[in-house]
């Protein structure tokens, strides 16, 4: 049984009983179960925090395991990244001291090659994590590299338009004997000052002389188009033209008769003509003449691909001698 409570009233000088309201009662309860409520609270965020120094729960497990297996990728990464550099290096190295020596084009410069990329705040969005400075170094390594890949692979193309030019090249420059050795009589006549057959003065001789019976078969010496075949030029007689590209063309003059005509297209080895005597001719022969940008120039510098060293060491020699064309 509770205990009754009284207070001193002093207009009465008497103790009165306290009479307890039922509101009061349960205002009273009320505050004492927030109290508790409060403290429980207290003491439960108390408790996780202190546990979660030493306990962690699935979820944060989970989370750390991510964590861990996302840096542990980035490593990878950033490995593999440098491993491109050391291949896309060696390619580049490759590129300006090998394919563009052989073709004798310039290397690409260094600043095309290593220039930054444009924008203040191209990596903004990356910022902010617990990892972004890894994240920003990481991405602009890889587009420097994306943009080397993308300036080497231009490169490369034109390095194989050069491969492709080079083949074409090789395949047009006039590098076979237009009469083949066994149907000469001799050379008759080479490159430089010689005798003047009617004059009998001496006279720049622009081209070679092959001295071979009339009807002997003349051959293109390389790929081309032939652009005369006609004797409306003066000494030349019946005489033909062949435009190679890349600043050659070469002359077959005196011929007996034609086997091509303007506009044919003619391939190394093909049988163009036949040795005659037509024309400003003291014999039988065929003058030929090899013409590089306009200039004429010494047809024997270009029978290394028909001509063992000792033919042409032959023929070299036979060419010095400063003795009377045939035309």
């Amino acid at each position: 049984m509770t205990k009754a409570k009284y207070y001193y009233d002093h207009e009465t000088l008497t103790y009165k009983k306290i009479v307890q309201r039922r509101s009061g009662k349960v205002r009273r309860g009320v505050s004492f179960l927030v109290a508790i409520l409060m403290l429980m609270s207290l003491g439960y965020f108390l408790g996780i925090t202190f546990l979660s120094k030493y306990i962690e729960s699935p979820e944060v497990k989970e989370l750390s395991r991510e964590l861990e297996f996302a840096n542990l990728n980035l490593d990878l990464l950033e490995k593999r990244i440098d491993e491109s550099e050391k291949v896309l290096n060696e390619l580049q190295d490759r590129d300006d001291n090998l394919y563009r020596v052989y073709f004798e084009a310039t290397p690409v410069s260094e600043s095309q090659r290593k220039s930054g990329l444009g924008g203040v705040n191209r990596y903004k969005t990356l910022q902010g994590y617990e990892v972004s400075d890894l994240i920003t170094y990481l991405t602009k390594k890889m587009d420097v590299i994306a943009k080397q890949i993308y300036i080497q692979s231009k490169s490369l193309d034109e390095v194989a338009k050069l491969a492709e030019d080079k083949e074409e090249l090789l395949a047009a420059i006039p590098a076979i004997q237009p009469v083949r050795n066994q149907d000469l009589r001799r050379m008759a006549s080479g490159y430089g000052w010689r005798i003047d057959p009617f004059t009998k003065a001496r006279k720049k001789h622009a081209g070679m002389d092959f001295s071979a019976p009339t009807g002997t078969p003349i051959f293109a010496p390389g790929n081309g188009k032939v652009i005369r075949a006609d004797q409306a030029s003066s000494g030349y007689g019946k005489h033909v033209r062949i435009r190679h590209g890349f600043g050659y063309t070469t002359l077959y003059a005196h011929l007996s008769r034609y086997n091509v005509r303007k506009g044919q297209k003619v391939k190394r080895g093909d049988l163009i003509g036949f040795v005659g005597n037509t024309g400003r001719s003291k014999g039988p022969h065929l003058h030929y003449e090899v013409i590089k940008d306009g200039v004429k120039i010494n047809p024997i510098n270009f029978y290394y691909g028909n001509l063992s060293p000792q033919e042409f060491a032959a023929m070299q020699k036979a060419a010095q001698l400063e003795s009377q064309s045939l035309d």
